[in-house]
Formats: C-alpha cells, sequence, structure tokens
C-alpha cells in the first residue's frame, strides 16, 4: 500500500513541477515569487517529505523485482522489506541535514 501511496505522491509532484515550471513563459514575476516560496521553512519539511517518499518508492520498487523475477524472492520477501526499512531510515538520517539544514538556519540563526 505504502508503495502506490508515494507513487501518488511523486506524481502529483511532477505534475505541480512542471505547471509551475511553466510559469516562467508566462509570468516571470509570479515564477519568481512562487521560487520565493519553496524557500520557507514548510516547504523545506515538504522537501523531506518528498525525499523520503521517492526513496522509499525506489527501494521497495527494487524489492518488488527481487520479489518477481528472483526465483526465492517470495520466500524471502519479509526479510527483505526489513532490509529496506533500515537502508531507508538510514538514508533519511543522511538526508536530515542536507535537506532541513537550511530551514534550521532560517528558524534558529546560523
Amino acid at each position: 500500500m505504502a508503495h502506490r501511496v508515494t507513487g501518488v505522491l511523486i506524481f502529483f509532484f511532477l505534475f505541480v513541477h512542471v505547471l509551475d515550471t511553466a510559469l516562467v513563459r508566462v509570468s516571470p514575476e509570479d515564477y519568481d515569487k512562487v521560487v520565493a516560496t519553496y524557500k520557507t521553512p514548510i516547504v523545506a519539511l515538504l522537501e523531506y517529505g518528498l525525499v523520503a517518499a521517492i526513496l522509499f518508492h525506489a527501494l521497495n520498487g527494487l524489492r518488488v523485482i527481487a520479489v518477481d523475477f528472483w526465483s526465492k524472492g517470495p520466500r524471502y520477501q519479509k526479510q527483505m522489506f526489513w532490509t529496506v526499512m533500515g537502508v531507508w531510515i538510514v538514508l533519511m538520517l543522511g538526508a536530515v541535514y542536507p535537506v532541513l539544514g537550511h530551514a534550521a538556519r532560517v528558524l534558529f540563526g546560523s
């Protein structure tokens, strides 16, 4: 279920991203305003959520491929799921500073 939810969330992000990028041709001033909102701490949290969704979707997708195409995949899918979760948590911990560092500096000073 989480794989499907993250896929839908990523799709909606890409849809909004295409729309806001297209705005540069229609109204560069409005585009600049939209991009300025992306530098807020709330959007930084949303970006962290996007990173979480993309990483989970990618790692779980590899697990799904292994289950489908590896003859022993169905037997080990539970272990592979927990491996995916472990790798995902480690990568998400590593993404905290790069993604949320600017927001922390804005909120708490440098």
